[in-house]
């Protein structure tokens, strides 16, 4: 008594709905015809499942309070910042078009001209997401983001950037940056700061290959149909699949 509704599946095919749900999106109407459930089982299987599934995985707000406090020598910091170094860049999830003209205004992308969210993510050398924002408007700059919400890395450890982030260096001198060499009006760059950019941006490949993993979850990489306030419960989760999978290789 007073148990509730019971479940038509056992946990691990609930488990495996969530899964099929975010890597596919398919519609709710959809997931019941495949697993035999209507709209109403299928919603309530997920909402229910998601919170287990946290607690389960290695979201980057744990790996990140974990390491804040742990990280004392500099073999600790290496241990988990292969290289001393940290890869720090935004992504973008289109929505739909608001119908509110003052919020049409604050999510509109001008760089992809389109109507989204932003999400800052830090990634080690392996690709492993340690920290991760929660959800911005579209209208707002990579590098003002990161002035309002960045993470503290070790001293050691030097953050890589692309050019969205321009003038790091100069609002925080304590912190070890590397970014591409910006070409300057009607002057080309030299041969070695081509060099450099390229070197650069092999090293900062890990970063793009993360948000590809990311995006491969197609609630991640289509039109964000679910509520905004979903958004950073579903993107925590995603996040921590990707780790997940990133560590089982290990």
């Amino acid at each position: 008594m007073g148990a509730g509704r019971p479940f038509k599946l056992d946990v691990k095919n609930r488990f495996l709905v969530l899964l099929v749900y975010y890597r596919l999106y398919i519609t709710y109407t959809l997931a019941g015809f495949l697993f035999d459930l209507d709209q109403s089982s299928i919603c309530r299987d997920i909402q229910k499942t998601e919170p287990l599934i946290r607690q389960c995985i290695p979201i980057p707000q744990k790996i990140y309070n974990r390491l804040s406090k742990r990280l004392q020598t500099p073999e600790e910091v290496e241990k988990h910042f292969p290289g001393f170094m940290a890869f720090i860049d935004c992504t973008e999830q289109q929505i739909p078009r608001p119908e509110n003209s003052r919020r049409r205004k604050m999510y509109y992308s001008g760089k992809k001209k389109r109507h989204a969210v932003k999400t800052q993510i830090m990634v080690n050398n392996r690709g492993l997401i340690i920290h991760k924002t929660g959800h911005k408007k579209g209208r707002r700059h990579d590098y003002h983001i990161y002035k309002k919400d960045h993470p503290v890395t070790p001293k050691q450890v030097v953050n890589v950037f692309d050019l969205g982030y321009l003038g790091v260096g100069k609002d925080f001198p304590d912190l070890k940056s590397s970014l591409p060499n910006r070409k300057r009006r009607s002057q080309n760059l030299s041969r070695e700061e081509k060099e450099y950019n390229q070197s650069h941006a092999r090293e900062r490949i890990v970063i793009e290959h993360t948000i590809c993993r990311l995006k491969k979850y197609r609630i991640m990489g289509d039109i964000f149909r679910n509520s905004l306030k979903k958004y950073d419960k579903v993107s925590y989760i995603v996040s921590g699949l990707v780790n997940y999978r990133l560590l089982s290789s290990f």
